[in-house]
């Protein structure tokens, strides 16, 4: 039986990613999944030795330092994170004959295109932490092994802490959200990434691992942060009383400018991302993005 080794189970993909191979994969692929104490990305050497020790046939990192605000000042541990451990990683798969699916992000474009950035675009990151997860990219291309990086964007899910929670928190405690509504990208849930990404392990690493590069893997769509907080409220209210969940307090929820919520890392303004290539290349569609809300709404049900 061949062997995945899963990084980041603690994490929103990495949860995802851990529940989604189990179910779809057991019969062909044994799952060793690390949290951050198991597999500690802050220290090339336990990397190593961790990888050697459990000598996997394909790698799968969504591991991340993603604590986007607190990057600008921990600029040393968000790159040991998102670029070391990368190249480290990828070294290692490659010494192993290994392939490795790597987690990237939107942060890597400034945001000022005006339509969907395709994989080829300039980069141009303007916070710590974009810089540090193009730094990843290029760690892995460099080694020049079979890889992907995947490009996602807005993640959330019914596991660990996002948008989605916080906006259903803060809904039940005020009555006006004030949510800024000039940055424009695809909500991606964790559960969408994790069946793709399942798909991939089949179509690239079983199939044709020479389509090496960038891909964007998010749900389809686009919408603004006030759009995707006003569809979660609405959402909320259409399945409280069927659920039996709290009324919720907010009354209205407000569009303001990036400019009335200031934040020590800048944010891209546009973070739609082209998922063409991903679509020709290897057959792999996400739904439209509300769709994925709605199946994520149905998990939060349950889990309540």
């Amino acid at each position: 039986m061949k062997k995945i080794l899963l990084t980041g189970v603690s994490g929103q993909v990495g949860h995802a990613l851990q529940q989604q191979l189990a179910l779809e994969l057991a019969n062909e692929w044994q799952v060793v999944a690390c949290d951050r104490h198991q597999l500690d990305l802050t220290q090339p050497d336990h990397i190593r030795r961790i990888v050697r020790e459990i000598a996997p046939d394909l790698i799968i990192n969504p591991a991340a330092y993603t604590a986007v605000d607190k990057a600008e000042s921990e600029r040393e541990l968000a790159y040991a994170i998102n670029a070391v451990a990368p190249g480290v990683l990828a070294e290692e798969a490659a010494r192993l004959n290994a392939g490795l699916i790597h987690f990237s992000t939107d942060y890597v474009y400034d945001g000022t295109k005006h339509s969907a950035y395709v994989e080829s675009d300039t980069v141009n990151p303007v916070s710590i932490y974009g810089a540090s997860k193009l730094a990843g990219e290029e760690a892995i291309r460099q080694v020049g092994l079979p890889h992907l990086v995947l490009r996602t964007s807005w993640v959330y899910g019914s596991y660990g802490k996002n948008f989605l929670k916080t906006i259903i928190r803060l809904a039940k405690e005020r009555e006006n959200l004030r949510i800024v509504a000039d940055q424009y990208g695809a909500p991606t849930s964790d559960a969408a990434i994790a069946k793709a990404v399942t798909e991939l392990v089949t179509r690239w690493h079983q199939e044709d691992m020479t389509q090496s590069g960038v891909y964007h893997l998010v749900n389809s769509g686009e919408i603004s942060w006030f759009g995707f907080a006003s569809e979660i409220v609405a959402q909320y209210h259409a399945l409280e009383s069927v659920r039996g969940w709290p009324a919720l307090a907010v009354k209205a929820v407000q569009p303001i400018a990036t400019a009335e919520y200031p934040t020590p890392a800048k944010r891209p303004a546009n973070s739609r991302l082209s998922t063409a290539k991903l679509e020709q290349t290897f057959g792999v569609t996400l739904p439209e993005w509300s769709i994925a809300l709605n199946q994520v709404m149905a998990e939060l049900a349950v889990a309540d």
